[in-house]
């Protein structure tokens, strides 16, 4: 159980962690020339591919993207199914 609870803990904190790196690309928009540097690249990096996912579904209205907040809240569901999927776990096969 505790190399469970262990697995489903890092998953999460995982996943608060690239959330919390999409709000900083996000609020990198307002300011000009931070994608340009170095720490800019590598948040870049990480977060264009899943962002830009979404991007290809969800055009932006005007000039406001709303694919970041798209992008996080299937990422709060993510995080909610695997809290659901350690439960089920636990209490199925576990017997807890």
């Amino acid at each position: 159980m505790d190399i469970l609870y262990f697995i489903y803990l890092i998953l999460s904190r995982l996943i608060q962690a690239y959330s919390t790196l999409i709000i900083i690309y996000i609020l990198m928009s307002w300011f000009p020339g931070a994608y340009q540097s170095k720490i800019g690249q590598i948040i870049v990096r990480l977060c264009e591919p899943y962002l830009g996912f979404f991007r290809r579904f969800i055009p932006p209205i005007g000039m406001i993207s709303f694919s970041g907040i798209v992008a996080i809240v299937v990422l709060n569901l993510a995080q909610r199914g695997l809290f659901s999927l350690y439960q089920i776990i636990a209490r199925v096969i576990l017997g807890f």
